[in-house]
């Protein structure tokens, strides 16, 4: 297992092995790449690459207003300078979104999309409930602790503490300005992705009881995307790829396995 940064500073985590594809993990907004290691566990066997998103972790931002596009060409940058051809997507919460975006521009570069927690056309209550906490998060110029409620059940923070700690230290070194230009992009999604554009076999998958990237979300997306599956994490929130990593990853698994 290697860790580089890339010419442009994109941080990342490669496991080759014998596989061509590896399978690509994209974060969540205020997280970074140590979220995926139950899946690199799990998936030791296989090629795995994750990387912090443009501002997150230990990857640079250095433009005053960004785009889903940008995002896109980071991963591009990222796939040449490891001289990787086809990749399994796997995108979680705002990482599903680029992964959508570039699945519409470069679908040639994929085998597999996997959308984990991924939002779709928010309803007027949804969408006021984001913008609030997007501006207490301007106000205060710090991460609300309040969100790992949302992201685990109270069961799971209860009996892991440890992982209590080591969301909330992620979430306290962020880079305020970095990670508001980035929220700005998640709060402000307006859904107008090409779907027809999506051509890869697709998994949309979301936690049974995720309140801000809800099961009717996926199914709507379900609908959308043409070679698609559906998987509901069976008591999973927003973290379920966490909380309940062994259902997720046999449903990645069987998913790309079946694909391979």
């Amino acid at each position: 297992m290697t860790t580089g940064t890339t010419d442009s500073g994109t941080y990342y985590l490669f496991n080759k092995k014998d596989q061509e594809i590896p399978i690509v993990f994209i974060h969540g907004v205020g997280l970074t790449l140590e979220i995926w290691q139950p899946q690199f566990q799990f998936f030791n066997y296989h090629s795995n690459l994750a990387y912090d998103i443009l501002g997150h972790g230990k990857s640079s931002l250095d433009k005053e207003v960004i785009s889903f596009d940008d995002f896109s060409q980071q991963l591009i940058e990222l796939l040449e300078h490891l001289n990787i051809k086809k990749i399994h997507l796997v995108g979680f919460s705002i990482g599903s979104l680029i992964a959508r975006n570039f699945a519409t521009k470069h679908n040639e570069r994929l085998h597999t999309l996997t959308l984990l927690c991924s939002i779709y056309k928010r309803t007027e209550g949804q969408q006021k409930i984001v913008n609030q906490r997007f501006e207490q998060a301007k106000k205060e110029l710090k991460l609300s602790k309040q969100a790992l409620k949302r992201w685990f059940t109270d069961k799971y923070l209860e009996n892991n503490p440890e992982i209590y700690e080591k969301i909330s230290s992620i979430l306290s070194a962020n880079n305020m300005d970095n990670f508001l230009k980035v929220y700005e992009l998640f709060v402000n999604h307006k859904n107008d992705e090409d779907f027809n554009k999506i051509k890869a076999n697709t998994l949309v998958m979301t936690g049974e009881y995720d309140i801000g990237s809800t099961v009717k979300m996926s199914q709507e997306l379900n609908a959308l995307i043409s070679k698609s599956q559906l998987k509901i994490i069976k008591d999973g929130k927003h973290l379920c790829g966490i909380e309940c990593a062994d259902d997720v990853n046999l449903t990645i698994k069987n998913f790309i396995g079946s694909d391979e």
